[in-house]
This record gives C-alpha cells, sequence and structure tokens, in this order.
C-alpha cells in the first residue's frame, strides 16, 4: 500500500451522505417479495423475511437502497457498517440508518466509519439515556470523520475490499463433487467430528439470520452436541448413531423438547449430507422418546380467579405492572407486544389496539419485529379498559412504550402477579398465564377458535388447537351434552 502525503480534510457525514432510517413499522411479511434486513442482519444483509413490491413502493419510494450505499446500525448495537453488494431491491427497519455516498469511496467510507476515531465520536453522540441506547439520524449528520483526495480514498478502499477478499478466500476449501468444484468455508472432511461441524454451521446459517432467543437454543443444542457424541466423525454418522444422541438427550429431557431438539440438528445433517461430508441422510424414520412429563402448573384462572385479581390490583394514575396486567388479561397480548406498545398504537375512536412491533427485553435492544407475520394485528379492546387508557396515556410521547422505563426483567411484573395471586387466594400464574387465561374464557363463552385464533396473533389456527387442546376436549364433551338432550327432544 502506497504512503499517503496530502492532508486529510476532517468533514461531517451528512456533508458526504444522504442519510435516511428505516420504516417504524414492523411490516406485514409475504413468502417472497422484498427482502427485510433489521439490526440482527447487518453482517450479511441476509434475512429470511420478506415485504410485497407494493409495500416497497409505497414505504421507500424516496430512500431506496442501492448497490454501493451503506447500512449502519442505529439502535442497540451502534455503528456496524455493511456496503450493500448486491443490485436488488432492499428494505430495512428503523434499527439501521441508510447511507448514501455523495462524491466519496464507498468502501473508504465502511472503513473510516469502522476507525477507532469515528466510532468514539459516534459514542459521544449516542443517547445512552435511551433503552435501547441509540444515535438519531440528526446526530449521525455530525459524525466527523478525516478524508483524503478520491484517489487515495480509492486506494484505501481497494486496499481493505482486496483484504476482506482475502480473508474469505484463505477461509475456503475447494472439494469435488459430482464431477464439479463446489466450495465451503470450511476445511471439514469425512474424518472431521460433527460437533466441531455444527458450531461451524451455527455461524455461517444462523448467526445474523435468526432471533437472537432462536440462535440461543442453536448453541445450547450445541453443548449438549459435544457432551454426547464428542468423538463422533462426519462418515460414522449413520441412523444406529442418530438414533443413539436422540436416545440420550430423551434422559433428561421431555419428548416434546427431543423434537424441537431434533428439527434444529436435521438442518445442519442435511446441509452435511449434500456437502458429501455424510453419506446418506442418518435421520430417517427416527424415534422420539423422552422423560415422563413434570406435573404442569395451572397456566391460566377461572373467570372468577380472574375477577378477584383484577379487583386486587392498585389502578393509579401511575404506570405501573399492575396496568400491564389488567391489558394483557383483557387483550390477551403478548409480554413482548404489550412493552411495544406505544400511546401511537391506541385508536381510542374505534377501540383498537394496533400491534405492529415487539420490545426486545431480553437484551434490551429496543423495538423489533413481531414474532410472525400473522402477529400483526388489530385488537378491539372495551370501553372500560379504552377509557382507562386514554386518560392514563394522554400526556405520554407518542412514539415510546409505555411499559419501558429502563431495563426490563420479567421476572419482576411475574413477581407483582403473584403477590397478587397469593393475596386473593388463587393459583400463582405467570404474566403469559394471563394470555392463556384470556384465550381460555373466550372460548369458554362460546368465542370460535378461529376468532381467538386471529386474536392472539397465532400464525394459524393448528397452532391454537395444539396450545388449547385441553380446553378444546372439555368443551367437545359439553357440546357432547348438548347433542344427546337435543336428540332425545326430537323423539
Amino acid at each position: 500500500m502506497s504512503v499517503f502525503l496530502a492532508a486529510w480534510e476532517q468533514r461531517k457525514l451528512g456533508d458526504i451522505a444522504v442519510i435516511f432510517d428505516g420504516t417504524h413499522q414492523t411490516p406485514k411479511y409475504t413468502d417472497s417479495g422484498i427482502k427485510f434486513v433489521s439490526v440482527e442482519n447487518i453482517a450479511t444483509l441476509e434475512t429470511e423475511k420478506y415485504i410485497s413490491q407494493k409495500a416497497y413502493e409505497n414505504e421507500y419510494s424516496n430512500k431506496q437502497a442501492e448497490k454501493g450505499d451503506i447500512l449502519m446500525t442505529r439502535i442497540g448495537n451502534i455503528g456496524t457498517a455493511k456496503i450493500i453488494e448486491k443490485d436488488e431491491p432492499l428494505a430495512y427497519y428503523v434499527t439501521l440508518a441508510l447511507l448514501k455516498p455523495q462524491n466519496i469511496d464507498s468502501n473508504f467510507l465502511v472503513w473510516g466509519i469502522s476507525s477507532p476515531e469515528v466510532q468514539r465520536n459516534i459514542w459521544k453522540l449516542t443517547l445512552h439515556i435511551a433503552f435501547p441506547k441509540k444515535i438519531n439520524l440528526g446526530e449521525i449528520n455530525q459524525v466527523t470523520i478525516n478524508i483524503p483526495s478520491s484517489s487515495e480514498q480509492k486506494k484505501i478502499g481497494e486496499f481493505f475490499q482486496q483484504l476482506d477478499s482475502l480473508i474469505a478466500l484463505h477461509q475456503r476449501k475447494p472439494f469435488i463433487k459430482n464431477g464439479g468444484i463446489k466450495m465451503i468455508t470450511s476445511n471439514f472432511t469425512c474424518d472431521s467430528l460433527f460437533k466441531d461441524y455444527f458450531e461451524f454451521w451455527i455461524k455461517l446459517y444462523k448467526e445474523g439470520a435468526v432471533r437472537p432467543v432462536t440462535l440461543e437454543k442453536y448453541r445450547n443444542n450445541q453443548k449438549h452436541i459435544a457432551k454426547i457424541i464428542p468423538n463422533l466423525k462426519m462418515k460414522d454418522f449413520d441412523r444406529n448413531a442418530y438414533q443413539e444422541l436422540l436416545n440420550q438427550y430423551a434422559l433428561t429431557h421431555e419428548r416434546q423438547t427431543v423434537i424441537d431438539f431434533h428439527h434444529q440438528v436435521k438442518g445442519a445433517i442435511l446441509d452435511a449430507v449434500d456437502d458429501g461430508l455424510i453419506d446418506r441422510d442418518p435421520t430417517r424414520k427416527a424415534i422420539f422418546k423422552g422423560k415422563a412429563p413434570r406435573e404442569k402448573k395451572q397456566k391460566y384462572l377461572n373467570q372468577f380467579e380472574l375477577h378477584n385479581l383484577l379487583e386486587d390490583l392498585d389502578l393509579g394514575m401511575e404506570i405501573t405492572w399492575d396496568w400491564l396486567i389488567l391489558l394483557i388479561a383483557k387483550t390477551g397480548l403478548r409480554f413482548s407486544e404489550a412493552l411495544g406498545l406505544t400511546p401511537a398504537d391506541f385508536d381510542f375512536a374505534r377501540q383498537t389496539i394496533s400491534v405492529n412491533k415487539t420490545w426486545d427485553y431480553k437484551t434490551n435492544t429496543g423495538f423489533q419485529p413481531t414474532k410472525n407475520r400473522s402477529s400483526i394485528r388489530k385488537v378491539q379492546m372495551d370501553w372500560q379498559l379504552g377509557m382507562q387508557f386514554q386518560h392514563l396515556i394522554k400526556n405520554l410521547n407518542e412514539d415510546e412504550p409505555i411499559f419501558v422505563n429502563g431495563p426490563v426483567c420479567n421476572s419482576t411484573p411475574n413477581n407483582c402477579l403473584a403477590r397478587h395471586c397469593r393475596k386473593c387466594g388463587i393459583p400463582e400464574i405467570s404474566i403469559h398465564g394471563l394470555r392463556h387465561t384470556h384465550a381460555s374464557l373466550l372460548m369458554f363463552a362460546g368465542v370460535s377458535i378461529a376468532s381467538v385464533s386471529r386474536r392472539l396473533g397465532h400464525s394459524s389456527i393448528t397452532t391454537t388447537q395444539k396450545v388449547y387442546m385441553h380446553i378444546i376436549s372439555e368443551l367437545e364433551n359439553q357440546d357432547n351434552d348438548l347433542v344427546m338432550r337435543y336428540l332425545s327432544s326430537l323423539s
């Protein structure tokens, strides 16, 4: 690399790039279409979430991401930049800022943003008192960076681009398969250990592509594999070996957990089969066992118990966890959905609540998309709840979460709910149990399972049927009694 002697000029990012932020609302996802990326996708800009062409045109008409533009994280994990290398439409969430370089080399700008000096500037302009911490668009404009001449920018940018490519190249190994050459980012062979391959596979395919909670499940399963089959080589991974893996895992886990384990591990195994590292699929005809299920605690309250609970709540003029308990009990929202609510989500004229985002309380990284596209919905609320919240939130910031005022731990509202339950002499349930209570009482009241499913934001009625099978069975018994009484009256 050449030595550069020309003086560098200090400029603001707002002077050398046009800066936009992404959509503030979780979109309605589709099975295909325009890729939708968020902060967790910054490493690769790859995602399994899509939005429609129409939604993309409506939201991004004046801020389309193009090849050579840069996406930078601005909420939670702040200051990580990635150049857009593909010439295809790309939708992006509010956690990302789009930088359109103006008369500056894109590769140099990405390198410059990652430099310690610029990172210090970003840190100084970050709102550290916000939860999660964030940097506003106006502050991004004020971030300073030293830039050389255009020719020097290009040389520096090309150098670091080549360096990245060289690193990637040394991580790859070609191997012959079916007469052709295939590149894989590993040095794995048939003699490699499966535990090492699975760890690599998680890093390659799952980091940045799945939700943090899902990634943690993959990593926990990797630990189990390292413990159960530490010395199993790829070439020895047959049906017997896989069944023994499941059997050992089943000794300490219930059957449903074993099935979940199987689904995660199977993905890596099938890729290993495709890569020629395992001869054939060893997961075929797998048998799922498991230890006896532990005695389940009651997950929901009956109508009388819920009435006593709500009567015991202290619903004053200040936002408290008691208000959250009331809201979830009457709407069936998920805990993360309730935390993500802002005053703007309430439509008191129509008596609806718009569920379009969540709050990541596990990592305290702020607003996140909903669990799935079916979770984006409008939930009807009763007039009494509407009047209560209209008065309660009238002076709050429209775009700030109602129940979040610092880091949130779900144990705090759970403990609050438990105290109320003990005081009322009713079964202790969790905050999530309020959601079960809401759904159960609606079904016992005669509301159709389809309506309950939509209200809960389930991906399908099948999910609702699976979760509430015990209630459905009880209702069917009641229906049978009604059928018999009706048929007897016909004679």
